[in-house]
Order: C-alpha cells, then sequence, then structure tokens
C-alpha cells in the first residue's frame, strides 16, 4: 500500500469538529500519514513560557482534517486503524493552566479558591532511549518515563449541522484523551454527515489515565493510519478494537453517566459479537470489565470500558475488519 502524506499549514488546521470544509477527499481503503501540531500550536517552547501569555484559547487543540471519505453516508460506520505515531519534534509539554484541570477550581466546578500556579514543564525526547524526562521546577528530580504515543482526539463532524469545539468529546469521538487511542487499535465512529468528516490531533506522547491537571506530554505527532468505511452499522458511540480488547467510550458529565454510556454501548456491542440477551450481557460483562478513566477535565469526562478477550470466544467486528487492518497495515510503504 502506498501512504499519502499531509502536513498541513496553520490556515490549513480545524479547531472544530463540523463547520469545516474538508482539507482532501479520500477513498477507503486510503493510508494516511498525517502530521499534526501539539495542543498549544507549538506556543510552550521552554519552561518560562506561560500558557496565560503564549497560548491563544481560541487556537487550541489543532485538528488535521477535515478529510471527507468518498461513500460515506449518515448511518455508515468508518473504521480507523492506528498503524504508528512517531513524536515530531524532540520536545514535549505540559502545563497547570489556571482554572482548568482535575484537582483545582474551574468555571463548572466554582469555589472562593485561587487558581493553581501557572506552570509549564517541558519534558526532553531521547529518541535512542525511547524516553521523554519529567524534570522537577521546584526540586532537582528527573524521571526518564517510556514514550507511550496516543490521540487525544479522533472524531467525526456531529449530527444536525452541529458544529464542536476540538476541546469536547461526545458521541462523534472528540477529544477523548484515551491512552486506548494508541498504534494497533481501530476505532469505530457512527457517521453523521456525507463524507463522514473526520479529523486526528492532539498527539501525546505519554499521558496517565484521567490526565488529572489537563495536560499530557504534549507533542507535534505523525500519524500513520488506514481508512475504511463499513456500510450501514453505525455505532452510537465510539468502540475500540485491539488484539486483546474490545472497547467501548462512554462522555458525559456527570462522571458516573460516562461510564454508564461506555457501559451499555458495549451491551450492545456484545449482542452482536456474541448474540448474547441484554440481561445476560450485563450479568457477564458485571464480572469482566476493566474501566480505566480517559479524561476527569475536558467539557465532557471520558471513560473506556474494556474487555479482554483472552476470557471469551473467538468473535470478529465488522467482518473481521481490525485483522484484515493490520494485514494492510503490515505492506505499508
Amino acid at each position: 500500500m502506498d501512504v499519502v502524506e499531509v502536513v498541513p499549514t496553520f490556515e490549513q488546521y480545524a479547531f472544530t469538529f463540523g463547520g469545516v470544509a474538508p482539507l482532501m477527499r479520500i477513498r477507503p481503503g486510503t493510508a494516511l500519514r498525517v502530521w499534526s501540531d501539539d495542543a498549544f500550536c507549538g506556543a510552550l517552547q521552554k519552561p518560562t513560557d506561560l500558557s496565560s501569555e503564549k497560548v491563544d484559547l481560541r487556537f487550541v487543540n489543532p485538528q488535521t482534517g477535515p478529510f471527507f471519505v468518498e461513500g460515506a453516508e449518515p448511518g455508515d460506520t468508518l473504521a480507523l486503524h492506528l498503524v504508528a505515531m512517531e513524536p515530531a519534534r524532540d520536545w514535549g509539554a505540559s502545563a497547570a493552566i489556571p482554572f482548568f484541570g482535575g484537582l483545582t477550581s474551574t468555571d463548572r466546578v466554582a469555589t472562593l479558591q485561587e487558581p493553581l500556579p501557572d506552570t509549564t514543564w517541558i519534558y526532553e525526547l531521547d529518541r535512542a532511549r525511547n524516553t521523554v524526562t519529567f524534570a522537577a521546577r521546584h526540586t532537582d528530580l528527573e524521571i526518564a518515563l517510556p514514550v507511550e504515543p496516543m490521540l487525544g482526539t479522533v472524531g467525526v463532524a456531529p449530527p444536525g449541522g452541529e458544529v464542536r469545539s476540538s476541546l469536547v468529546p461526545e458521541r462523534f469521538g472528540g477529544n477523548m484523551d484515551t491512552p486506548q487511542m494508541r498504534p494497533g487499535a481501530t476505532c469505530f465512529l457512527g457517521v453523521n454527515v456525507e463524507g463522514a468528516l473526520f479529523s486526528v490531533g492532539d498527539g501525546h506522547y505519554r499521558q496517565g489515565e484521567g490526565e488529572a491537571c489537563g495536560t499530557a506530554v504534549e507533542g507535534a505527532m505523525t500519524t500513520t493510519l488506514v481508512v475504511e468505511l463499513i456500510k450501514g452499522g453505525a455505532p452510537l458511540w465510539p468502540r475500540i478494537e485491539d488484539d486483546t480488547h474490545w472497547m467501548t467510550v462512554g462522555s458525559s458529565r456527570p462522571l458516573e453517566d460516562a461510564w454508564r454510556i461506555g457501559q451499555v454501548e458495549l451491551v450492545r456491542w456484545f449482542g452482536e459479537l456474541y448474540g448474547l440477551h441484554p440481561m445476560d450481557a450485563y450479568q457477564l460483562l458485571s464480572q469482566i470489565t476493566e474501566v480505566p478513566i480517559a479524561n476527569v477535565v475536558d467539557a465532557n469526562y471520558s471513560t473506556v470500558v474494556k474487555a479482554r478477550k483472552s476470557l471469551l470466544p473467538r468473535a470478529t467486528a465488522y467482518g473481521g475488519l481490525h485483522d484484515d487492518l493490520r494485514r494492510r497495515a503490515a505492506t505499508l510503504r
């Protein structure tokens, strides 16, 4: 398979899902290698760069796309197989942003409390060791951490002509911030508009579950992915399959509603995979699921509900598309 290279200019970034003309038209089966900027558009490059001074909140979470997938219609299923992710810079940035994050007052969790101090950390990348280094700002501690690349945002245009900020996770995908969106995973998204209009971005060189302070090790990323289209069968919420797990993502506030959405979607998917009655799927999944928190800081919170394949009879989703995409990915040049 040949790969289409896409390196957007700043003027070509999308900062919303929906409401943006397509950057490119592609056919199902296309392999893309796309460059995406970090969540700050490269504004934080050294520890003295502060988000309150350097980051323009109109231009955060830049998306590469949207891509118009020929033949995609509402009710279809878009499959995005993530083949590889390579840090595109030799550093990543993380920040404590005033009135943003999981352990501070915010605009939605309002208290009579001063904001936490505006602070930036720069993580230097060691390509030979495949690590990024945490360097404490207030002590001398340094720790080399493994690079575990992921995409914070993967999504399609919402239904009904909606335009949503690229900071928002919802049923169209978006800013889910889950470490499960990593190389080797296939993401299934319901198509809401003609062409699907999907985009990706918000590369993280690594992130803890929950993204507690509100930012990961944010970094520019080169992502290789294969795009496929399934006619019909649109899931209500994002689904992810990798070699070891079946996964669904729910996004809402409060956090327990995000959990409920993910649980219900996996019950529905197990009905398709195994022919299970909803009550039997509910019982089985109550005993086997893992539920990592993806984020507790965005406009909606996100949780992932996972079921380990090794505990279950073999099953295939969408005609075994994940396995097929894995084989195709191995032929990329």
